[in-house]
């Protein structure tokens, strides 16, 4: 059996949970246009410094990018170069995906096993300007690298039945 993968239930419950994320993740990009907007009026018009807003935008940042990485991933919309694996017969490009997929997870594992480490002693402080606890500053990373590693166990678990995990269309310019 070969082609690519149709999402069972637990891919279903894993994309409900990961459009929840994709969900919260536009709402910091909505707040993080409205800071930009607010600190340059607020500096050229108002002669205001806003260092609070400057630090929320940054945590804005980076959490809209940890929320939907794994969304991308489930849907193989995430960055990835497949030049080789496409040139590959299909039992050697599932090999060298399943390689792939294998040091996506060991790089989530150890991400988490990092901030696993790091965030005890972290959290004890707060952000300098907004005065929050570093581990709402940490939670959208510690969340995108939990469903990272689900995702990743997914697609490990779908090329060992021997399918191919989603990947996008390609479609001509």
């Amino acid at each position: 059996m070969s082609g690519i993968a149709t999402p069972g239930a637990g891919s279903r419950a894993l994309e409900t949970v990961a459009l929840a994320c994709r969900t919260v993740a536009m709402l910091f990009l909505a707040l993080l246009s409205v800071l930009i907007v607010a600190q340059v009026v607020g500096r050229n018009v108002f002669d205001l410094g806003m260092p609070w807003a400057d630090e929320l935008a940054r945590v804005s940042g980076i959490a809209l990018v940890f929320l939907c990485v794994p969304l991308l991933a489930l849907r193989g919309r995430h960055v990835a170069v497949d030049m080789v694996p496409m040139l590959l017969p299909p039992r050697a490009r599932r090999v060298f995906l399943f390689a792939t997929e294998v040091m996506v997870l060991a790089f989530c594992v150890l991400a988490l096993y990092g901030l696993q480490a790091f965030l005890p002693r972290a959290g004890k402080f707060a952000t300098p300007a907004m005065g929050i606890s570093n581990w709402l500053v940490y939670a959208p990373a510690v969340i995108g690298f939990a469903l990272m590693a689900i995702v990743t166990l997914l697609r490990l678990a779908t090329l060992m039945r021997g399918e191919e995990p989603a990947r996008p269309e390609i479609t001509a310019l």
